[in-house]
C-alpha cells in the first residue's frame, strides 16, 4: 500500500487529505472541524462504529437515518452544510467508487453539501480504479446485504456479486468521484490506519 501516492493523487484531483493513526485521533480532529452547522450522515458501519455521531450531536444539528428511524432519509440531511460518509474504495490512483441501493449516500457526495468528509479505513484502499471498483463490489456491496439481511445470492458466502435479479438488491447504482466536484468547496478524505467498516 501506496499512502504517499494515495495522498498525491487524491490532492492532485482536488480532494483534501488527512491521515490518522486512530478512529479516537480522526473523531477528535473531526469534533473540532465540524462545529454549531447542520451535519448529514449517510449509511455507514465505519462512523456507527467509531461512534462520531454521539460526539457531534452534543454541538451541531445532526440528521441521520439510522438515528431517526420514521425517517427513511431525513431531507434536512440531504441539504445539510457538512455531510458525513465513508467510500466502499479509495484507488491509490485518485478515484474514489461507492455503489448504493436508494441512491440517498451517492447523490449526497455529488451535490448540495459546502463540505464533505470520506472517512475510510486501511482495509479500503486498493491499487487502482479496477480494483476499486471490484472491490466495491464483491467486498463491500456483499457485506453490506449480509447486514442488511436482503436475501440476496451474495449473502450466503458475502464472497462476491452475483449480479443478481433480486428486489432486495442493493447494488443499483455507482458512484465514481475522478475530481472534487466543482460546487462543494471541500472534499476531504479522512484517512484511518486502521481497519473499519467494510
Amino acid at each position: 500500500m501506496d499512502l504517499e501516492k494515495l495522498q498525491k493523487n487524491l490532492t492532485k484531483n482536488g480532494f483534501s487529505y488527512r491521515e490518522f493513526s486512530s478512529a479516537a485521533e480522526a473523531m477528535d480532529y473531526l469534533d473540532k472541524a465540524i462545529d454549531g452547522t447542520d451535519v448529514g450522515i449517510g449509511g455507514s458501519v465505519t462512523i456507527r462504529d467509531m461512534g462520531l455521531y454521539d460526539r457531534l450531536v452534543t454541538h451541531n444539528k445532526v440528521y441521520w437515518h439510522w438515528k431517526q428511524p420514521n425517517f427513511a432519509v431525513p431531507p434536512e440531511a440531504q441539504v445539510s452544510e457538512v455531510f458525513l460518509t465513508s467510500a466502499n474504495a479509495i484507488a491509490e490512483t485518485g478515484e474514489i467508487v461507492n455503489i448504493d441501493g436508494a441512491g440517498n449516500r451517492i447523490a449526497s457526495m455529488l451535490y448540495g453539501h459546502k463540505r464533505i468528509f470520506f472517512i475510510v479505513g486501511m482495509n479500503k484502499i486498493t491499487p487502482d480504479y479496477d480494483s476499486a471498483v471490484w472491490r466495491a463490489k464483491n467486498v463491500a456491496a456483499p457485506l453490506n446485504a449480509r447486514r442488511l439481511n436482503t436475501g440476496t445470492p451474495c449473502t450466503v458466502k458475502a464472497d462476491k456479486c452475483y449480479d443478481c435479479q433480486s428486489s432486495g438488491r442493493i447494488c443499483n447504482g455507482m458512484s465514481v468521484l475522478w475530481k472534487r466536484m466543482s460546487k462543494t468547496q471541500l472534499m476531504e478524505v479522512v484517512l484511518i490506519r486502521e481497519n473499519l467498516g467494510f
